[in-house]
C-alpha cells in the first residue's frame, strides 16, 4: 500500500528522537484543502486507531485510515533535501490526477 524509502525512514527516526516519540509511528491522512481540494497530513501516532490499516516499511509503522486508504494506495514517502520547496517529505502518488501549482494539494483520480 505505503512504502518508505530509505532516506524517508531515517528523517522518521531523526525527528522521532528529537521530539522525544522514538517508538511512535507515522500517520498520514488526506484530508480537504487547498487550492486543488485534497492534501496530506502526517503527524505521530503511538498506536493505531481502530480500523487503521498498518505498514511496516523500514522498521516505521505507517497508520492510515480506512477513508485516506484508496487515496493513498501505491504511494511512495520520500524525503528531499534539495527540492524548490526546500526540504521535507514529498509523497509520489499514482493516484493523483493533477496538483497545485505549489504542489501541496492535489485532485485524485476516480
Amino acid at each position: 500500500m505505503i512504502a518508505l524509502t530509505e532516506a524517508a525512514a531515517k528523517k522518521v527516526v531523526d525527528r522521532r528522537l528529537e521530539e522525544g516519540k522514538p517508538e511512535w509511528g507515522l500517520r498520514i491522512r488526506v484530508v480537504g484543502g487547498g487550492c486543488s481540494g485534497m492534501s496530506y497530513d502526517l503527524g505521530w501516532e503511538d498506536a493505531a486507531a481502530d480500523g487503521d490499516n498498518v505498514i511496516e516499511s523500514h522498521g516505521i509503522k505507517v497508520y492510515v485510515d480506512q477513508q485516506s486508504a484508496p487515496y493513498l494506495a501505491g504511494s511512495e514517502i520520500d524525503f528531499v533535501e534539495n527540492s524548490m520547496m526546500g526540504a521535507g517529505f514529498a509523497i509520489k502518488n499514482p493516484n493523483v490526477k493533477s496538483s497545485c501549482g505549489c504542489g501541496q494539494s492535489h485532485q485524485f483520480q476516480s
